[in-house]
């Protein structure tokens, strides 16, 4: 192993102080990571590692090379070399100790309620990096007009209860409609969905896609124009042209494609259009 190395000083002033040491020696990274998890630093960790994970169950992870990361909140991630999500994680809140152990760096993340621990070993260290990380930001999820449209295909119970799509993008005169269905009562709907307060131009848009489908059509029809709000005065130009309108949030439109379980579904849709 050659020796260690050091990039970046932790005593520089500012937010984005750093410091990175490669091949360590295991009781360099000792000191180096407890004095991090005292002073509730961000650490990054790569090398050859096993874990072992006691608590609601048990496992044991054989040794590989990989990254581990520990934040100030006490939460703990094991990352292999591909894949997003950790092979091992602590929720926020452990407590830490660190130590050698037969020629190993030992770190060790308990939590109390539920009782369970998780034990880190290194035999081998690359590279050990702190840093002083600073996030305010808040964290804002938004869905495109697209995104809406998919999360209704997969849950139309989204539009209403009894809601069943026919088909979407389904091309009339005046253009395209997003989305178009057979309500619980057999009837025709027709969908405009807007990711922004719905305008004036939007109702408009909607009745001339209504008409159009009616004139291709003997069967009742509806327009339905989904958006998160309505501007000032939309709400009587829609009961003047007998269109309904359906609030619904993009965010949570958002959240229901990122579920694993619909991801499949979402690809379904894509690859048919």
């Amino acid at each position: 192993m050659s020796p260690s190395k050091v990039v970046g000083d932790l005593t520089m002033p500012g937010r984005r102080a750093l410091v990175t040491v490669q091949n360590p020696a295991v009781e360099k990274a000792v000191q180096i990571v407890r004095e991090a998890l005292k002073e509730r630093k961000v650490l990054i960790i790569v090398g050859n590692c096993w874990v072992d994970y006691r608590g609601r169950a048990s496992s044991k992870l054989e040794p590989g090379e990989r990254i581990v990361i520990l934040k100030g909140d006490g939460s703990v991630l094991v990352h292999r070399p591909t894949g997003y999500e950790p092979v091992n994680w602590q929720p926020p809140g452990c407590l830490f100790s660190v130590s050698s152990t037969n020629n190993a760096l030992l770190i060790r993340a308990i939590r109390r309620k539920p009782s369970e621990s998780v034990k880190i070993f290194f035999d081998n260290i690359y590279q050990v990096s702190v840093l002083r990380l600073i996030d305010k930001g808040e964290f804002s999820l938004y869905a495109s007009e697209q995104d809406m449209q998919r999360a209704i295909l997969l849950k139309p119970s989204l539009l209403e209860d009894g809601f069943k799509p026919i088909t979407y993008e389904k091309k009339v005169e005046p253009g395209f409609v997003d989305i178009y269905g057979v309500d619980k009562n057999g009837r025709f709907v027709v969908v405009e969905i807007k990711r922004k307060p719905a305008g004036r131009e939007a109702v408009l848009q909607l009745a001339k896609y209504v008409d159009s489908v009616r004139s291709m059509v003997n069967r009742e029809v509806r327009g339905v124009l989904v958006a998160p709000n309505m501007a000032k005065g939309v709400q009587r130009l829609l009961v003047t042209l007998g269109l309904d309108f359906k609030a619904l949030d993009p965010k949570k439109c958002a959240l229901i494609l990122t579920r694993p379980e619909t991801k499949r579904l979402v690809d379904f849709f894509e690859h048919k259009g």
